[in-house]
């Protein structure tokens, strides 16, 4: 464990964009599906040293609603790897004390890997420690779009005083609603933007980009987030910073 984070100041909720295993996969002339496959020793590791430095949450941007647009071989290859990696890791994930939950319609996916995620949701739905949060088949757009739909029709049924909305009670109406928004959002991969990926939740989250790959990010790279994070003063609109 690297000595210069604070275990005191870590981020409850750290959110991450796992970019760049295609670009892995060409650099080596390897075929895209790859570079996925490589990507998952990150999440792996990504995943045990969050637990170790005491990270809470950890939610993971593992497929968008627009990646369906991607070539029909690369989505059903990734539809494919819950259910390897489930399947291979989900007996340790649970001796380690780790939940597995997700965010985004996975009614939409293929009935296997529905089938591979509700297992581990299951079998881990008691555990206590860290909470790994795939977010898949996930827009933030269409979940605000969803929220939006929710509170019109409670509105209709006289359920909700529209006067009484705000940002708080809003909340309530997303699929993050019982998780501590992210303190911390990491994109490696070298893209600056955030890609439709928890729109609402990052108003306030400190953002960290870096040119490493995915497949390349391991603990020195993430540690070096959770230092940068620690350094920076929060101030959430204020004048003087605090830390939360």
């Amino acid at each position: 464990m690297n000595n210069k984070v604070d275990t005191k100041n870590v981020p409850e909720t750290v959110a991450i964009i796992m970019d760049g295993n295609g670009r892995w996969a060409k650099k080596r002339g390897l075929p895209r599906v790859m570079g996925h496959r490589r990507g998952v020793d990150s999440l792996k590791k990504i995943t045990e040293v969050s637990g170790e430095i005491g990270v809470k949450n950890l939610i993971l941007y593992a497929f968008s609603t627009e990646n369906w647009k991607r070539p029909e071989k690369e989505v059903n290859y990734l539809m494919k790897l819950p259910v390897e990696f489930l399947g291979e890791e989900l007996k340790e994930i649970h001796e380690n004390n780790i939940k597995i939950t997700t965010i985004g319609d996975v009614a939409r996916l293929p009935r296997q890997t529905q089938d591979a995620i509700n297992r581990a949701k299951d079998k881990t739905s008691n555990n206590t420690g860290l909470n790994v949060i795939f977010a898949i088949n996930y827009g933030g757009r269409n979940e605000i779009i969803e929220a939006t739909k929710n509170i019109a029709l409670e509105f209709k049924e006289g359920k909700i005083d529209l006067e009484a909305l705000n940002e708080q009670s809003f909340s309530t109406y997303l699929e993050t609603a019982k998780i501590k928004d992210p303190d911390l959002l990491i994109r490696p991969g070298g893209e600056t933007r955030v890609s439709n990926y928890l729109l609402w939740q990052i108003a306030y989250s400190e953002l960290y980009f870096c040119e490493t790959l995915w497949p390349d990010f391991g603990e020195k790279e993430y540690l070096k987030a959770i230092e940068t994070y620690q350094k920076r003063n929060r101030r959430y609109g204020g004048i003087f910073g605090r830390k939360k």
